[in-house]
């Protein structure tokens, strides 16, 4: 049976952003070389190794982030452009079924060729081309072009996060334990109480106001319902956690969702991602290679089912998305980031400082990833931007959890309070980690 909209939805306008600024040369090599500053730490067998389905090597990071200026810049707004290899549209292709077909993600790992040394010829030829392009201004007078250009950077931010997290998985893997990049642990400190901060029932408005890059999920900005709520004011610590481990919560049902329960049974997990009990003592393996538990640091590589286990557990719960974002208004947009260089959370407010007087939220961005408990939804009145982009958000609705404020892996020009990150509720490899909610 047919189905015709009427008028009024026929002629609502697509999700679009405000036009966006003109592309510097300067921003763009300046996120192309934070990307391959990245694999400084890193010998030729690293960019190859793909642990597990959800892992790409480096190397195809590095050529898929590439092959994205290559295939939807330089190849549809450079005339006569000459791609550096014809099979390489289809070999780092990720999901763009309106493009292509891709190689199979989950057999990356297994090609030899194109070298490491290819790639990065690859992403050289591609960079002089860029910079051709930009000298011409066309990525200042064409507002379509520079919004292109904008989400590749914003695309190849995402993909450094994704090399820190994808190699820590590689090494953790092997049994040597590589340390990525030398760091002394922080000095132990006694962490401030964990305290509530209340924010009153209204109306309020969320997504995205339009100033700066934002993706098309972010919008259209919109009016919410909040109701009464608490947020925690820090995150949950690995002490806290260690205590949910201690009282059984991984062998009491009671606690755990379903789906949950079952992949708990299924994957035999018995801590967070990356822990290790040897004899009475409790490690975890950093990108800094293997060291005790430090119980100031907060929890991290959690999934949505352990965060919202250990939320029943504590009487408590994960926050919605709206209300995380309403309450981010109260916090300043800085932390533990990318640049810092640690690439591990760090401890939150310390004890001392604080003299037991209730403060303001802390780490509300960096650190780790915040899970919600919203799933990752379109916002109402939400479509897709038309073409191939259009895929970059709107087809993963589904089967997906929401988590906010950024992470010690993300950049720190890309994050903002608006920002929708999305993961099936089993994941654990990314730096995730828990705020509780009333």
């Amino acid at each position: 049976m047919a189905v015709r909209l009427g008028v009024a939805a026929q002629k609502q306008p697509r999700t679009l952003a405000p036009p966006p600024a003109p592309v510097s040369a300067s921003s763009y090599e300046a996120v192309r070389r934070f990307s391959e500053s990245l694999c400084e730490p890193l010998v030729t067998e690293d960019f190859v190794i793909q642990s597990m389905p959800d892992v790409s090597p480096t190397r195809w990071h590095l050529a898929h982030t590439t092959w994205f200026f290559e295939t939807l810049v330089l190849s549809k707004y450079v005339p006569n452009y000459r791609p550096y290899h014809r099979d390489f549209v289809y070999l780092f292709n990720s999901y763009y079924n309106s493009i292509g077909e891709q190689f199979p993600r989950s057999n990356r790992g297994l090609l030899s060729r194109p070298t490491v040394k290819d790639i990065f010829d690859y992403r050289a030829y591609v960079d002089e081309h860029m910079r051709r392009l930009l000298a011409r201004g066309d990525a200042g007078e064409s507002s379509e072009l520079a919004s292109v250009i904008q989400i590749g950077l914003n695309h190849e931010q995402q993909h450094q996060e994704l090399i820190l997290t994808d190699i820590k998985h590689v090494f953790s893997c092997n049994p040597l334990y590589p340390v990525y990049r030398a760091a002394d642990p922080a000095p132990g400190r006694s962490i401030a109480p964990l305290q509530w901060m209340s924010f009153e029932e209204g109306p309020r408005s969320i997504g995205s106001i339009g100033e700066g890059f934002s993706y098309d999920n972010e919008h259209p900005r919109h009016r919410v319902l909040v109701h009464a709520f608490k947020l925690a004011t820090r995150l949950i610590t690995n002490a806290e956690y260690l205590e949910f481990i201690e009282d059984g919560g991984y062998d009491r049902p009671e606690f755990w969702l379903s789906e949950g329960w079952s992949t708990v049974r299924e994957q035999g997990w018995r801590a967070p991602l990356y822990w290790e009990k040897r004899e009475e003592s409790w490690w975890n393996f950093t990108l800094s290679g293997i060291r005790p538990i430090d119980p100031a640091e907060p929890v991290c590589h959690v999934s949505y089912f352990e965060a919202d286990a250990f939320a029943r557990w504590a009487g408590a719960a994960l926050p919605f998305e709206w209300a995380w974002e309403v309450a981010s208004e109260t916090a300043s947009i800085e932390g533990n980031f990318a640049e810092s260089a640690r690439f591990h959370p760090a401890p939150g407010p310390d004890a001392d400082s604080q003299e037991g007087r209730p403060s303001g939220l802390a780490q509300m961005f960096g650190d780790v990833w915040e899970w919600t408990c919203s799933p990752y939804m379109a916002y109402p009145g939400y479509r897709p931007v038309p073409g191939p982009l259009g895929e970059y958000n709107a087809k993963f609705m589904c089967n997906q959890m929401v988590l906010r404020g950024g992470s010690c892996a993300t950049p720190r020009s890309h994050i903002r309070r608006t920002y929708r990150n999305f993961f099936p509720p089993a994941a654990r490899w990314q730096f995730t980690g828990i705020r509780l909610a009333q």
